[in-house]
């Protein structure tokens, strides 16, 4: 009652050959195929973006737009 033995899958697959085709099985391996490779892609794609911006740290604080220097106090 544990597992299915290697028959049960045999049965199981002949039943699907029989049910969908292979034309369409095969259509359906491709597509499945190409969206795991699009996946890689994104998710390699997505690492070397990481990379580059972890190189390109800038730290700081903008205060203000213009940049003036510090008067000395003149009044009196």
């Amino acid at each position: 009652m544990g597992s299915f033995s290697i028959w049960h899958w045999l049965i199981v697959l002949v039943v699907v050959v029989l049910i969908f085709g292979t034309k369409k099985l095969r259509n359906l391996g491709s597509d499945l195929g190409g969206a795991v490779k699009g996946f890689k892609e994104g998710v390699r794609d997505d690492e070397t973006k990481q990379a580059q911006q972890e190189g390109q740290v800038i730290e700081g604080e903008v205060t203000s737009k213009t940049q003036t220097k510090d008067k000395p106090n003149t009044h009196v």
